[in-house]
């Protein structure tokens, strides 16, 4: 069996061992969800890269601390959003990230109707520059919850903080980004 129609478990096995083709294989299976990942936090598309490239790296050399092969994907991710958090703020100590237009790619490939592409466009631009405009916990809170899908306790390990503060931070982040889209409409 190639490395392309294993299951990952035997990928990360092959992968111990040093088999070149099974990192890759594990590489293409993740890379574009991790980047993606990295990019809705630290905002620079090169950065995101790095960090992604980096996290890989990290992962491959301590495959064999991972007990159970199965949650490999959600392992990945959390070294991911662990780097992309650290990264982000020493970079916010040093300077301020420029807004990154390129955050998400709205592709609606069966629509000919090009004027409801473009008032979704409108919509998803706006939310995600309310997203951008809000304070850095809140919006790496949201980001965490919302589009990663992660629950308060978990959110709250990453970001270590307490499930209250976290539910706190969420709920003031929800409120805070529903106030900016409200100012859009009236507008």
């Amino acid at each position: 069996m190639t490395p392309n129609h294993q299951n990952i478990e035997n990928l990360i096995e092959l992968c111990i061992s040093g088999n070149q083709s099974a990192q890759l294989e594990i590489y293409n299976r993740y890379y574009k969800a991790m980047y993606n990942t990295s990019l809705r936090i630290v905002k620079n598309s090169f950065e995101a890269e790095d960090i992604m490239q980096d996290s890989f790296l990290m992962a491959f050399t301590k495959l064999n601390t991972l007990k159970d092969k199965t949650v490999f994907g959600s392992w990945l991710k959390r070294i991911v959003i662990n780097n992309s958090i650290h990264h982000y703020k020493k970079q916010s100590n040093k300077q301020e990230t420029p807004l990154n237009d390129t955050l998400f790619k709205v592709e609606d490939q069966n629509t000919n109707d090009t004027t409801n592409h473009a008032e979704v466009s409108l919509k998803i631009k706006q939310v995600l520059d309310g997203l951008n405009s809000l304070k850095d916990n809140y919006r790496v809170a949201l980001t965490l919850n919302l589009i990663e899908g992660f629950d308060y306790g978990e959110v709250s390990e990453i970001m270590n903080i307490s499930n209250a503060n976290c539910r706190t931070i969420i709920s003031r982040a929800k409120s805070s980004l529903r106030q900016k889209l409200e100012h859009l409409r009236v507008n």
